[in-house]
């Protein structure tokens, strides 16, 4: 028998009418195709579709998934050329992407920043423990798959407060046999319930060196969050010789586009606070070993090879890899 998908597919192409999935509320067919197989399965689909998902509720949400409003998970998905994405993010991005005309440029090289970080971690600083927390919806490239290209052994715990990132994780990040990957569904400004979290301990040693990974997520936090405790705070628990690896949204290249996608962040009821590389940096590094070249343009950290790379103000994304010393920080 034929999966969902493919009837799903067979549907739109027949008809790009809306239509009613019982308790998935009103959504567009397109929306139900972006998703895909793997990812219909995952939220709780099966192969006898009956137009209805596990843990709908019926007012257009689906177990924390609310339809109705844009998240920085699915739009980032949207940026990257990505498939889990709904109209109201698609919409979001568009509208975004009008301020900051080169943000998929900021996006990719964000994400290129992660392989050769973890590259870089996995091979010559020989981490094998991950703690990759706003891990977003999996692409090419993942944390793990990078990591245990390099050392099957590794151990990554994924960690997204995106209900729908957390169904694609259990589905799609699976780990090589010799490692081990785990996945809970918790929120960065609460780093104590993330660091308590039986599945942590159980994915993780805290006693030996872990890479905490807070790729382009802490420009989401705002400043009355206190973000610099937050990131204090999980490090403190890591054995020293840990890693943390960190890139931000940053306005001093190019400030209208940049303050311009903040307003659209506001708009749709999402946080987005841009930061100076100077006060990223002294906000989040502060005690730590910068690794060379230290706080940089994420597409000017230790580049694959010496070709052309995109403008500064094209990318606005910042970030470093620095080591936690021995001494306690400062």
């Amino acid at each position: 028998m034929k999966g969902p998908g493919h009837t799903l597919r067979k549907v739109y192409h027949e008809s790009r009418d809306p239509v009613t999935f019982g308790q998935w509320g009103m959504l567009q067919i397109r929306d139900l195709c972006l998703i895909g197989r793997d990812s219909f399965y995952a939220l709780g689909g099966t192969s006898e579709w009956s137009g209805t998902m596990a843990g709908g509720t019926g007012d257009g949400t689906m177990a924390g998934v609310d339809f109705s409003r844009p998240h920085p998970a699915r739009m980032y998905d949207y940026y990257l050329g990505g498939k889990d994405h709904f109209a109201i993010d698609r919409e979001t991005a568009e509208r975004g992407m009008r301020s900051w005309p080169t943000v998929r440029t900021a996006t990719r090289e964000n994400r290129k920043f992660l392989a050769r970080a973890v590259n870089y971690l996995a091979g010559e600083a020989g981490i094998r423990q991950f703690l990759d927390i706003g891990t977003g919806l999996p692409t090419a490239g993942n944390t793990h798959e990078v990591a245990q290209a390099i050392a099957p052994d590794s151990r990554i715990m994924y960690v997204d407060n995106d209900p729908l990132v957390l169904a694609h994780a259990r589905a799609l990040l699976t780990s090589a046999p010799e490692g081990r990957t785990g996945y809970i569904e918790a929120d960065l400004r609460e780093p104590g319930k993330i660091l308590a979290d039986p599945m942590v301990s159980e994915v993780l040693d805290l006693s030996q060196p872990v890479a905490l990974m807070l790729i382009a997520i802490l420009h989401f936090i705002a400043d009355a969050d206190d973000p610099g405790g937050i990131v204090a705070t999980l490090l403190d628990a890591l054995a020293p010789g840990s890693y943390l690896v960190a890139t931000s949204v940053s306005p001093e290249d190019d400030p209208e586009g940049v303050h311009g996608l903040e307003r659209t962040y506001r708009e749709g009821g999402m946080t987005l606070r841009a930061r100076r590389a100077d006060e990223f940096g002294h906000l989040v590094f502060s005690g730590l070993e910068l690794v060379p070249p230290g706080m940089v343009l994420v597409s000017e950290w230790r580049p694959d090879d010496d070709g052309p790379r995109p403008r500064p103000a094209d990318v606005s994304v910042y970030g470093a890899v620095a080591r936690k010393p021995s001494a306690p920080r400062a």
